[in-house]
């Protein structure tokens, strides 16, 4: 697994940003700041602003502030934010377990492993979800009764593009629009941030996990979910697509019998501990 500390903010900037989203969740003129923070219209705004070239001077102070080390990444000019935020890292930073067998994560991140079952609540973030609130189907949400879901919550350091966890064949993505709020877990303790926010999914009919539902979910002042495909047939370890600006999460709903997590995720998981991962390693393997 990843180095805990590896590319962590420092403790000085998490309290700073743990005191900003209680101010804006837990007192009443925040909570007023945050009925206009939360529209769209003004997420829009900020992509444009990220999009331009005079946004490149946040660069060097975010690169500090998250201890990014940019030798992982591909060297260029970057001429927006949202251009260093996306940007590609070095092929052979990031290893995509060829073994068949095994399952992968589809992104930096730190994951959580739930079990799906009928008609019941999960908990995401200290708040009680349903399958069918999370896709709006109450057809799906019966689908993956018994299953597993894996949810990969990505911070503003980690690298922002997601990809495919095996070959197969995706459908169009399903567009659910909302109201975008942070997925900082003090929020989510105020709203139920994975049924308000805006979010894309697929499904990908795979050749060794079965049908997969893949997820994206996006938060306060992320503009754009950038899915690559519609339908098509994909690879495993093929970049899916990417988040601009904003701390985000991928989904992996897995039907039931079809893989088994690793151990220690599972163990972590059931104590409400995230386990930090990186886009291509096992998180489990395959049940024959």
């Amino acid at each position: 697994m990843k180095d805990r500390n590896k590319n962590s903010a420092s403790a000085d900037d998490i309290s700073l940003q743990e005191r900003i989203i209680h101010i804006l969740y837990k007192s009443i003129p925040g909570r007023l700041l945050l009925k206009i923070l939360t529209r769209p219209f003004l997420s829009k705004a900020a992509g444009c602003f990220l999009d331009a070239k005079i946004s490149t001077v946040l660069i060097p102070g975010f690169v500090k502030r998250n201890h990014i080390d940019m030798d992982d990444y591909v060297s260029c000019e970057y001429d927006s934010f949202n251009a260093f935020f996306t940007r590609k890292i070095k092929p052979d930073r990031r290893e995509i377990i060829k073994d068949w067998d095994a399952l992968i994560a589809p992104c930096d991140s730190r994951l959580t492993v739930y079990d799906i079952e009928e008609n019941s609540t999960f908990m995401i973030k200290d708040r009680s979800y349903t399958m069918e609130e999370l896709v709006r189907s109450k057809k799906l949400a019966k689908h993956y009764a018994g299953g597993q879901l894996l949810l990969f919550r990505l911070t503003v350091s980690d690298y922002h593009r997601y990809c495919y966890p095996d070959d197969g064949v995706k459908t169009k993505n399903y567009r659910i629009p909302g109201v975008l709020h942070t997925v900082n877990p003090i929020a989510a303790g105020e709203h139920p941030i994975y049924k308000e926010n805006t979010r894309e999914f697929s499904l990908l009919h795979t050749e060794h996990f079965g049908n997969v539902l893949m997820m994206e979910v996006g938060a306060l002042l992320v503009g754009r979910i950038v899915n690559r495909d519609q339908e098509a047939s994909v690879k495993r370890g093929e970049e899916a697509g990417m988040f601009e600006y904003g701390g985000s999460t991928v989904i992996l709903c897995l039907e039931p019998g079809v893989a088994s997590l690793n151990a220690d995720i599972r163990k972590r998981s059931a104590e409400g501990i995230e386990t930090v991962v990186e886009m291509g390693e096992q998180i489990g393997r395959r049940i024959s």
